[in-house]
């Protein structure tokens, strides 16, 4: 019990680390970040479960008025923005991407990128673009196409996450809370 609330509290101290790395910001509104590494690393690393509750801790402390979205950004009115729809999906990615690594039992390189794929791109993706079609008035074919940019980015965080997941059940394979 107290190791799973010391690793849920770790993991949303990571993506609020990965916060700071500098954001870029497309015309969308929404920024391309290093936060959606951290959401993968929290499923494949921790599992559905655990790696869930680190986002939704993470986005309590968020909505809190902490600053620890990428640029600084915190408080209940980013979740009127056209992020809204990401910041939604971030638990249920991270959960997405655990639950294809706990059950899929091949290697944890494999299962771990095609978690971060599954849930850090095709779930995050799917809330993220019917967040921006309500928020900036879109179709969702439009919301689509201002999403396109990030897929690139995100398959090179998922290889990362995948690649991170692998290097940490090798060192310390207890660690890897998602395959115990």
């Amino acid at each position: 019990m107290e190791r799973n609330i010391t690793h849920i509290a770790l993991f949303a101290a990571l993506i609020a680390v990965l916060g700071l790395v500098p954001k870029i910001d497309l015309i969308s509104g929404v920024p391309i970040t290093a936060q959606s590494l951290g959401i993968m690393l929290c499923g494949t690393v921790l599992g559905a479960r655990r790696g869930a509750l680190a986002v939704l801790l993470f986005l309590g402390l968020v909505a809190a008025g902490l600053p620890l979205l990428s640029g600084g950004r915190g408080g209940l009115g980013v979740f009127a923005g056209p992020s809204v729809g990401y910041l939604v999906g971030f638990p249920i990615a991270a959960f997405v991407a655990g639950l294809v690594v706990e059950r899929w039992k091949v290697s944890i390189g494999i299962a771990s990128f095609a978690g971060a794929v599954l849930g850090g791109i095709v779930v995050m993706h799917i809330f993220g673009i019917i967040g921006m079609s309500i928020m900036l008035g879109k179709s969702l074919t439009e919301a689509a196409m201002l999403a396109v940019p990030f897929i690139a980015g995100d398959l090179l965080k998922s290889g990362l996450a995948a690649g991170i997941t692998r290097g940490l059940a090798r060192a310390r394979p207890a660690s890897v809370l998602s395959r115990n």
